[in-house]
């Protein structure tokens, strides 16, 4: 079969360009426009999470035995006290120290680039629609209700598991968090910042006694769409299912 991408070398162009050298770092820092490290979506209607806390086995050497990806879900929901945890344990606050709130997951300079949406098909108490993570008040913020089940599976290349699954997990990133500091080298810590947040959540679901799948496979444009993102500033750039074991 013939392949339909087009071949280039923009991997290696950027993996080149985007080196460090002993004689250029990338210059100094514009600290009157460093962006701000929370995303707050004006007029949302807001919705208070329960403390994150969880409630199985998360000795972490039994999870990441038991880690896998799950594909199947059953129709049985999950609860918001599970969904808050996974929130939380994944890109949440974990302290605060001198003046600094540090996150669950590591980030390149705690610039935190990566921003949660959820897609909610199937959660106790919480109405189907697409969400944000407010990460600075542990709140969601309510963008639209509705079934957006087979628009986000067809967004994932039509994987089913996204339609099947009590929530997928959406993250973008908001590019100029990290290149504020790091320039074009910024694109690699974004990725490895999505990577740490994503086994997070893969080992607290395992914890938890759910199911996950993280999902590299997507329409970009599409998943922008669902969560009203420009693809330029802020585009997806990783997904995650999760939902009870069938």
């Amino acid at each position: 079969m013939k392949n339909v991408f087009k071949m280039n070398n923009y991997g290696d162009d950027f993996q080149q360009k985007s080196k460090y050298s002993r004689y250029d770092l990338g210059g100094g820092l514009d600290w009157d426009n460093k962006p701000d490290i929370y995303k707050k979506i004006p007029d949302c209607k807001k919705i208070k999470l329960p403390e994150p806390k969880e409630n199985g086995k998360t000795a972490l050497d039994f999870c990441i035995k038991k880690r896998k990806s799950i594909r199947d879900f059953s129709e049985e929901p999950i609860d918001l006290i599970q969904l808050s945890y996974l929130l939380w344990v994944s890109t949440g606050i974990q302290r605060k120290e001198h003046g600094y709130e540090f996150r669950t997951a590591p980030s390149a300079g705690a610039l935190y680039p990566i921003e949660t949406y959820i897609v909610v098909n199937n959660v106790l108490k919480l109405e189907r629609g697409v969400y944000h993570y407010s990460i600075k008040d542990h709140t969601l913020e309510e963008m639209k209700l509705g079934d957006f089940s087979i628009k986000t599976a067809n967004g994932a290349l039509g994987q089913e598991m996204c339609a099947r699954a009590a929530v997928v997990f959406i993250w973008t990133s908001i590019f100029q968090r990290s290149k504020w500091k790091y320039g074009q080298r910024a694109y690699r810590y974004i990725y490895l910042d999505a990577g740490h947040i994503a086994e997070n959540l893969a080992l607290a679901s395992t914890g938890l006694g759910l199911g996950s799948c993280q999902i590299g496979a997507l329409f970009d444009d599409e998943i922008n769409e669902i969560v009203d993102v420009d693809g330029k500033n802020e585009s997806t750039i990783y997904m995650s299912v999760i939902g009870k074991i069938n």
